[in-house]
């Protein structure tokens, strides 16, 4: 299955820590691409440091619920805590989507319920898969077009 993941760190050596997160990701399903590395202002949540965000394109065999509990492993192997709602992180790691996968349960909502408001994941994105799709909500590079128009 192809997976969209949006990479995120705002706290400690913010390159490294995302660096990391994408080695470890390639430990449990194969990467194909990663986009460059963004400086973002912080959106939402209380005042906090700047992020750097990325996107990365996987396939798995993993079902979305598993990846979800090994992208948290990971999150909490750097430190991340989660104290304070969109509160500063040492590392976030979202599914984006999983191949056209449509499903919202418990501890998982597919696509991400906010992907498509968010330059940060779709910027990157768009870079690395300019046709990218998001299911029921179409085409990234559209909707990154839209966002940026309303700034």
């Amino acid at each position: 299955m192809k997976y969209v993941i949006a990479l995120g760190s705002n706290l400690g050596d913010r390159l490294e820590i995302l660096k990391s997160a994408i080695d470890s990701i390639k430990l449990i399903s194969h990467v194909e691409e990663v986009s460059s590395f963004y400086e973002t202002d912080p959106v939402g949540g209380p005042e906090q440091p700047d992020y750097f965000n990325a996107v990365l394109i996987a396939n798995s065999d993993t079902e979305p619920e598993e990846m979800l509990k090994n992208l948290q492993a990971i999150e909490n192997s750097a430190g991340r805590t989660r104290e304070v709602r969109w509160g500063a992180r040492t590392l976030d790691l979202d599914i984006v989507i999983a191949g056209d996968l449509v499903m919202n349960s418990e501890t998982l909502t597919l696509p991400h319920p906010r992907a498509h408001e968010r330059a940060f994941v779709l910027q990157p994105w768009v870079e690395i898969e300019p046709d990218a799709q998001i299911p029921g909500k179409g085409s990234a590079h559209v909707l990154l077009e839209s966002l940026e128009e309303q700034e």
